[in-house]
């Protein structure tokens, strides 16, 4: 119980220091309000009134591209390792009695804690203004949602240890791996295009990669596209394989981490 107290505590800090450590944080917000707008209006331009070729119809692809948005933190899960790792504050993170990746999740959170609050939940009850209905595909779909989204957030974090474990291997080429992985997921997700808009049957491969299961499959669940028992099943086992080789990476380079300040 003092253990999650501290993860807490860390958590409720980086909610409470979101303002002033990044006081342009409602730029930030009104640039995803920008991008989420003119995504929904593309689609509406594109798709009004035509069939939209794949499974997902034109209601479902833009409460698809709505919900991406008000949960984009959650299933893209970025840290603060990155930013330590480059400034070399990432040993003091070793001194203190608590996991050292367990720190930064906590602070994750927090910042999850203050964007909820201050966008998503303003975003989804403004929703019916953009013409977009925000529910979730049945009762059932929610609460496979939720239990996906926690399966998102796992493969989440395991790869971003991954690509932490990756920079402390490649030295000083941080932001390559950064950008790496950041094209990946941009791709590969279906967080910001759905898979099965993609060409060449690509979507199809990309469903099968542990990148999907980051986005693409809560966001179909709860629209109700697919069939929630392999895509949870797909999910559970990017979560076990993610972490195992997460783990294992950081450990192999964890004594390289002194050129990064630890």
């Amino acid at each position: 119980m003092n253990t999650l107290l501290k993860y807490w505590h860390t958590a409720l800090l980086s909610a409470a220091g979101m303002v002033g450590d990044n006081p342009l944080f409602l730029l930030d917000y009104l640039l995803r309000l920008l991008r989420v707008g003119v995504l929904l209006g593309l689609w509406q331009v594109l798709l009004e009134g035509k069939p939209t070729g794949v499974e997902l119809s034109l209601g479902q692809l833009l409460t698809y591209t709505l919900v991406g948005e008000i949960f984009r933190d959650q299933l893209v899960c970025h840290s603060q390792l990155q930013q330590s790792l480059w400034e070399g504050s990432v040993g003091s993170y070793f001194l203190r009695p608590m996991s050292v990746f367990g720190q930064f999740a906590a602070r994750m959170g927090g910042e999850w804690l203050f964007g909820l609050a201050f966008f998503s939940l303003p975003l989804a009850l403004a929703a019916p203004l953009l013409g977009v209905d925000p529910l979730p595909a049945s009762a059932r779909a929610a609460l496979l949602f939720l239990l996906s989204l926690g399966l998102a957030v796992a493969v989440g974090l395991a790869l971003e240890l991954f690509f932490g474990a990756l920079v402390v291997w490649m030295d000083h080429n941080l932001y390559n791996a950064y950008r790496l992985r950041d094209a990946l997921v941009a791709l590969l997700s279906g967080g910001l295009i759905p898979l099965e808009l993609l060409p060449w049957n690509l979507g199809y491969y990309a469903g099968w990669l542990p990148f999907a299961a980051t986005a693409s499959v809560p966001l179909r669940i709860y629209v109700g596209s697919g069939d929630p028992g392999p895509l949870l099943l797909l999910q559970t086992c990017w979560a076990v394989v993610c972490w195992g080789l997460a783990v294992w990476f950081w450990r192999l380079n964890r004594e390289r981490l002194v050129i990064h300040g630890g």
